[in-house]
């Protein structure tokens, strides 16, 4: 795979630098080079690929806070100089009063989990300088412990470890599955191309058709065996037939645009399509697709994630339909000193801190219990829409594998009649050419071959579609019955 990645790209570094140089450089490609390209450059896949790292980082993130955290916060200066009221003689005196204070702690702590708490450890130090007296004093707390711990009953660090691996693996199963969306865009642009192409060819063949029949209808007309409204006919149909050319031209050039900027080729690259000679030959087992769907598919993901929500939204609601608690304890020991030196020697003053708050309803008029009671009912509807949420899932599964299953048989009967569309023509013309069939009759067939031809293309195409619909339902490929879940890490390193 590298190597043909890598083959790839030197040779549309040769393609494009080439390009610079001259008008038109031709490039003849295959479905299965296209998607590769589109796999290594193209717009849609580096947008899938950067959502897919946003969504990694975020991850990421919360894995750091359930781990210990370490900040210095520190206040190097801080010069403040104020009017102040003293008692003095009896008397409100104002004085004036000038300070020069600097500071830092350094603080650790550590989220838990099981809890919904915290735990915290700091070590502080401050100076402070009096500037009017000349006072220097020293304080430190070279250690202090707390511990903060709410009673509610409801712990939002639970429900966050419930659901964040959740949409970190839906986030990776959704960029795998967008590997296949850009597959089927890259069957669409690839066969929108290949039928501009055929149409090309189409309205060149029957211009030239067109042309000699129109010809051979004047001379006929000339010695009577053709009537004016049959030239008439040729005529008109030597014309569309021109007009048809000119409108596949702007067609192909359409569809040429399109699938280079698709690729991200440059516009002097004129891409012509290898339409695949054959196709795989398999059938897809329904009760083995539908169990592959539920085991890789990220919308099962984003159901479970549906219903952890809706009880995260109960259990916030029966939290708050209460007391609201929470308890911080804090111990440590502190000092106060004129000397440096003496500040971080013992002994040491005891510091204690602790609080319990209290939030008490009183008298909400059912509030909090109508939050509860509507958290309920958010929570049934949203069983009951993933339920049936399920059951079109497994329908739209069933269908897709019956659609798929049956498009080999389709492109073996488009083929077929593709070949007795063009050998009923050839009779045709040959009857016409000596009197025995009327231009009606040859108009029809002509147009029998057109439509055969196009109908095969389609047929292909839509094999090469539901192919890839099945992939990026199951995220499993049938043909090798292997699974398409793989690790991501080489998103990284790039």
């Amino acid at each position: 795979m590298k190597q043909f990645i890598i083959l790839t790209f030197l040779l549309l570094s040769i393609f494009q630098t080439q390009a610079q140089e001259q008008k038109d450089v031709h490039l003849k490609l295959t479905l299965d080079e296209a998607i590769k390209i589109a796999e290594t450059q193209s717009i849609y896949q580096f947008r899938q690929k950067n959502m897919y790292l946003a969504k990694y980082w975020n991850y990421r993130s919360y894995k750091a806070e359930k781990r210990p955290s370490l900040v210095l916060n520190t206040n190097p200066i801080n010069y403040q100089r104020t009017i102040t009221t003293r008692y003095e003689n009896g008397e409100d005196v104002l004085t004036p009063y000038e300070n020069f204070t600097s500071s830092g702690s350094l603080d650790l702590t550590q989220n838990i989990t099981f809890t919904g708490g915290s735990i915290s450890a700091s070590s502080d130090f401050r100076r402070i300088e009096n500037l009017e007296s000349g006072n220097l004093s020293y304080s430190s707390a070279p250690i202090s412990i707390g511990i903060t711990q709410p009673l509610n009953g409801y712990n939002e660090f639970k429900w966050r470890s419930l659901s964040a691996p959740l949409e970190f693996e839906q986030a990776k199963k959704e960029y795998l599955q967008s590997l296949q969306e850009l597959s089927l865009r890259t069957v669409n642009m690839f066969f929108g191309l290949a039928e501009a192409e055929i149409n090309i060819k189409i309205a060149e063949t029957n211009l030239s058709n067109a042309d000699t029949l129109y010809q051979i209808g004047k001379g006929r007309f000339e010695i009577g065996t053709v009537t004016q409204d049959e030239l008439l006919d040729l005529e008109l149909g030597y014309l569309n037939a021109r007009m048809s050319l000119s409108q596949a031209k702007i067609n192909l050039e359409q569809a040429k645009s399109a699938i280079n900027s698709f690729l991200g080729l440059e516009k002097n690259i004129h891409l012509e399509c290898i339409i695949p000679s054959s196709i795989p030959s398999f059938k897809v087992e329904v009760d083995q697709a539908i169990t592959k769907a539920y085991d890789n598919n990220p919308d099962l993901l984003s159901y479970e994630q549906q219903l952890i929500e809706a009880n995260r939204k109960i259990a916030e609601a029966r939290g708050r339909n209460g007391i609201d608690a929470n308890v911080q304890v804090n111990l440590g020991y502190n000092k106060n000193s004129q000397e440096f030196s003496d500040v971080y020697n013992a002994p040491f003053d005891n510091q204690q801190i602790a609080r319990l708050s209290l939030n008490v309803p009183i008298i909400d008029w059912g509030l909090k219990r109508g939050q509860v009671q509507m958290a309920k009912s958010d929570k049934q509807v949203t069983e009951a829409s993933i339920k049936q949420a399920k059951i079109d899932f497994e329908q739209n599964v069933f269908m897709e594998v019956m659609r798929f299953n049956m498009q080999e048989d389709q492109v073996k009967i488009a083929a077929k009649a593709d070949t007795i569309a063009q050998k009923g023509y050839d009779v045709t013309k040959q009857r016409f050419l000596i009197g025995k069939v009327d231009v009606i009759k040859l108009n029809s067939a002509r147009n029998s071959v057109d439509a055969a031809k196009r109908n095969y293309i389609q047929s292909i195409q839509n094999y090469w579609q539901s192919y890839y619909n099945i992939r990026e339902i199951t995220l499993h490929d049938f043909k090798e019955n292997s699974t398409l879940i793989k690790e991501l890490d080489y998103l990284l390193q790039r």
